[in-house]
């Protein structure tokens, strides 16, 4: 087995060692740039970035034709042991997790596109990089090319952020946008991004907002220096969202996106997390992210508002931020120094519903008779959320649709009046709560 010692009498030498794990959309795409930029990758690391192996599953199955099949394995442990930085593009919690702690115990750099493994072991790995002297890299596991996690983690280290707002899931936004834009039901939105590639056979993952919730885990972690899994994310998908529901909130000067949400909130002395469709003024600079672009807005206390964007999925562009990582971790490995440390010294609580503040839209079908408003407007009232604005929309069978716009509250306060809504007799239907951000 490699040990640092070794790796370092070989980075002496002038190479850095990479082993690849997986070669799927991403890891092809990074074999590719690995291959045709190779001198100004040397130029930039100090040394030559030589792929030392590409570990699969099946070293037998089809490639893009320029990923050299004699470095394919099968046996990744075997390949981690001998690397200077590994490049983990497997996915997953297992064998990831494994091979992960392996390299970093070890020495070795880790460069990973892992979401679902940070946001469940981010404290693991961080412990066994500091028990092993290494670094671990993930630029790439929040929003595919785009650098937010350096942005966070580095420029903006010598400052306060207040708050982190993220499209971060280029599949829930393409479906979103095509419902806005185009008219189609979610389904057949769901049905045009599987055509052209965007979502998987089962988008649950997307759409069921998961994939989301742990890149909110590890935004709010870098952002507010606190440990946050990817439990303590409560998640709102978009399969309730109805074309309706879009072209109503065209009509009143709004869209509807799935939102990354995180924020400091100084009076509780805690930090609020969460994903969940937003209606947001047309606006503000998320409403125009179209199509399976991701964009994080940062709102910092001295820097004020800074807006990351660009493509968030995708061979090139992804592998793009995992090469930026091997080209500093091979940087460091030329010339000394690491990468940033986890940051956790603030270990502020993740706040409950209690003490979250949120603004609601709620539409509920009412009975079109004397009296009615009154009796919402007292379960508003009962629950100390105050109203701030009402629009109704009359029928013809004698049931009116209510649209309510709340003002902040708490969560806590905004759910006992949506319960309260739903058990007035004279509400006939409690048909959608959507929170408002952005105003």
């Amino acid at each position: 087995m490699s040990t640092p010692t070794d790796r370092k009498d070989d980075v002496a030498g002038g190479v850095v060692r990479i082993a690849l794990l997986g070669c799927g959309t991403v890891g092809s795409q990074v074999v590719r740039l690995l291959g045709e930029h190779a001198a100004d990758l040397q130029a930039r690391a100090g040394a030559r970035l030589e792929l030392v192996g590409i570990a699969v599953r099946d070293t037998a199955g089809e490639r893009a034709p320029w990923v050299p099949r004699e470095l394919l394995t099968d046996d990744a442990a075997g390949l981690v042991a001998r690397a200077d930085v590994v490049v983990e593009l497997v996915g997953g919690i297992e064998p990831a997790r494994t091979l992960v702690l392996q390299a970093l115990e070890s020495g070795a750099t880790v460069v990973t596109g892992n979401k679902a493994l940070l946001a469940a072991h981010g404290p693991a790995l961080h412990g066994a990089a500091a028990r092993g002297g290494a670094d671990l890299y993930y630029e790439a596991a929040v929003a595919g090319a785009v650098p937010v996690v350096y942005g966070l983690r580095e420029s903006l280290a010598g400052d306060n952020v207040n708050a982190v707002l993220g499209i971060v899931n280029g599949t829930t936004n393409f479906i979103l946008d095509e419902m806005a834009t185009n008219g189609l039901s979610f389904d057949q939105a769901v049905a045009l991004a599987q055509e052209l590639g965007y979502a998987e056979a089962d988008p649950s993952a997307d759409v069921d907002g998961h994939d989301a919730a742990a890149k909110a885990a590890i935004l709010a972690s870098l952002a507010f220096h606190t440990r946050v899994s990817i439990d303590d994310v409560p998640v709102t998908g978009i399969r309730d969202v109805t074309a309706e529901q879009m072209a109503q909130a065209a009509e009143s000067g709004h869209v509807i996106k799935l939102l990354a949400v995180a924020r400091l909130n100084r009076d509780a002395r805690g930090i609020s997390v969460r994903v969940h469709p937003a209606l947001l003024p047309a606006t503000h600079p998320l409403a125009a992210v179209r199509g399976a672009f991701n964009a994080v807005v940062v709102e910092a206390e001295s820097a004020g508002r800074l807006m990351f964007y660009g493509q968030g999925a995708g061979g090139a562009p992804t592998a793009s931020a995992v090469l930026s990582d091997v080209v500093a971790a091979a940087g460091h490995k030329v010339h000394g120094g690491h990468a940033p440390r986890e940051s956790t010294y603030a270990q502020l609580p993740v706040l409950g519903p209690e003490s979250t503040a949120a603004r609601t839209q709620v539409q509920i079908g009412l009975a079109d008779e004397p009296g009615t408003l009154a009796a919402v407007a007292g379960i508003y009232g009962d629950n100390g959320v105050s109203i701030e604005s009402v629009h109704q929309q009359r029928s013809d069978d004698g049931v009116a649709r209510i649209t309510i716009i709340s003002h902040v509250s708490t969560e806590a306060a905004l759910e006992r009046t949506v319960a309260g809504l739903a058990e007035e007799p004279r509400v006939h239907e409690v048909i959608s709560v959507t929170r408002v951000e952005g105003e």
